[in-house]
């Protein structure tokens, strides 16, 4: 797989930045029970497990969006030519956890939002970064936290993270499902997925749930 032939010798964590706190207006929301949240950031394997970690999250799935529902697969996806980018869809519970506190966790170990087209050892605009929103709120969070993060210079350099409307979410092939946690030893998720974990712990004690 390919995969494994690139992780030789790399490693691919979070972007390890201090992020700040959202600190832009946060829009009144009336919606009541659980919500959705859609997030690229290279390899779905490592970012599914991060959010499933968090406090306030009760799913994820593993997929594909920004394509369309007849190259929803993974052989094709992987190719680069779809419009897809691997991403997960995260159910959560916005009394417990925040929109934009689940930003910060993507921002902070889940992926390092500077990297364009590749994230770690994969190459290709299926491993871009983005955010896939829902609603105008989410939308008014994401742009307002991006341009907060790139004024205050987090990251030493620009983000490249999209923010674009969700129009469509695919759920992956069953075998990609909660993949961290059916394969902790298998060397892909151990170079690069295993300490993102490691780091949301150590990071955000107080959002990290076992």
């Amino acid at each position: 797989m390919r995969k494994l032939l690139l992780l030789l010798g790399l490693f691919a964590a979070g972007a390890s930045a201090a992020v700040p706190d959202y600190a832009g207006p946060q829009p009144a929301s009336t919606a009541k029970g659980d919500a959705t949240a859609v997030f690229a950031g290279g390899c779905f394997w490592g970012v599914d497990a991060v959010f499933k970690h968090v406090k306030g999250v009760s799913k994820v799935v593993s997929g594909y969006s920004g394509g369309s529902a007849a190259t929803a697969k993974y052989m094709i996806v992987s190719t680069g030519t779809t419009g897809h980018a691997e991403s997960v869809q995260v159910t959560y519970d916005p009394a417990k956890v925040s929109y934009a506190e689940l930003l910060k966790v993507f921002f902070s170990v889940a992926h390092d939002p500077t990297q364009l087209n590749r994230q770690g050892p994969d190459r290709g605009t299926q491993y871009r970064s983005a955010i896939f929103y829902a609603s105008p709120a989410q939308q008014q969070v994401a742009q307002n936290y991006i341009a907060q993060l790139d004024k205050a210079n987090t990251f030493g350099k620009p983000i490249v993270t999209q923010v674009v409307a969700l129009d469509k979410f695919y759920p992956a092939e069953d075998y990609h499902q909660n993949y961290l946690e059916l394969h902790p030893d298998q060397p892909y998720i151990v170079y690069n997925d295993l300490p993102k974990l490691g780091e949301l712990k150590k990071e955000f004690p107080a959002y990290y749930k076992p």
